[in-house]
């Protein structure tokens, strides 16, 4: 161990492994540094980019269509309800039996995973838009893709981005088992304890955590942003009346 975090056990044995090169275990070979936990975490975060983006990229316009012709709620709803029951590890472990490994193999198992929860907060959003809003919007002759585009989807957004934040940690996370799929992630460590040793397992949880724990925080914000400013004034009022404040009289 060295001096810089002694003081702080196994825990500093950790951090020094994310910054200093070791000899690992197994012998032979130096493990750990920044250029190595760079590159895991580099691998880990396009595989998560990749499945978040495909994810998306079938599960928005789907959820938003559903939502817009009040149909399919029963497949979306059932669909997250699916999505949250399958062990992600099971999951994974029936693309490699059938599929095989690799790269693309696991994008398929992680999007997956993380379509449940995109498609059915999609859909709810679209189906709690105001009918009296879309009601005005075709009374002034707007299209179906128009309302959609113009008026269901920007009232949707701040719902639809909780869906992609709940995806993108969840995959962030689930992303640490890729290894067993034989794609090499921040899991590697994890899992390969024999040649990490066990402040390199906790070394790569650390980073793991400290990605969820950032991916979490970005969406959250992206999920400000992106919220409507009536929408804030209302939920706003809303907090108002529910905490009223009452003028005390005055006394003579």
């Amino acid at each position: 161990m060295t001096t810089t975090f002694a003081f702080l056990g196994q825990f500093g044995d950790a951090i020094d492994f994310i910054f200093d090169e070791h000899e690992s275990p197994a012998g032979g070979v130096q493990v750990g540094g920044l250029a190595e936990i760079w590159e895991l975490m580099r691998e880990h975060l396009w595989l998560s980019f990749a499945s978040m983006a495909i994810a998306c990229a079938a599960s928005i316009p789907l959820g938003l269509w559903l939502g817009h012709v009040g149909k399919g709620g029963f497949l979306a709803i059932n669909a997250s309800n699916a999505g949250r029951a399958v062990p992600s590890l099971a999951l994974i472990a029936f693309f490699v039996a059938y599929i095989g490994v690799g790269f693309t193999n696991l994008v398929l198992a992680l999007v997956l995973l993380a379509i449940p929860p995109i498609l059915t907060n999609t859909y709810t959003a679209v189906r709690q838009v105001e009918p009296d809003t879309v009601d005005a919007a075709r009374g002034m002759g707007m299209t179906g893709f128009q309302i959609v585009r113009r008026v269901e989807l920007p009232l949707s957004l701040p719902l639809i981005f909780g869906g992609i934040r709940i995806s993108a940690v969840n995959v962030v996370a689930t992303a640490t088992i890729a290894p067993l799929a034989g794609v090499i992630t921040l899991g590697d460590p994890i899992i390969n304890v024999n040649t990490y040793g066990d402040e390199g397992r906790l070394a790569a949880a650390i980073v793991v955590a400290l990605l969820a724990v950032a991916t979490e925080v970005t969406l959250g914000l992206v999920q400000r942003a992106v919220t409507p400013r009536g929408l804030k004034l209302t939920s706003a009022g809303k907090r108002r009346l529910a905490f009223p404040i009452t003028r005390r009289e005055a006394t003579s």
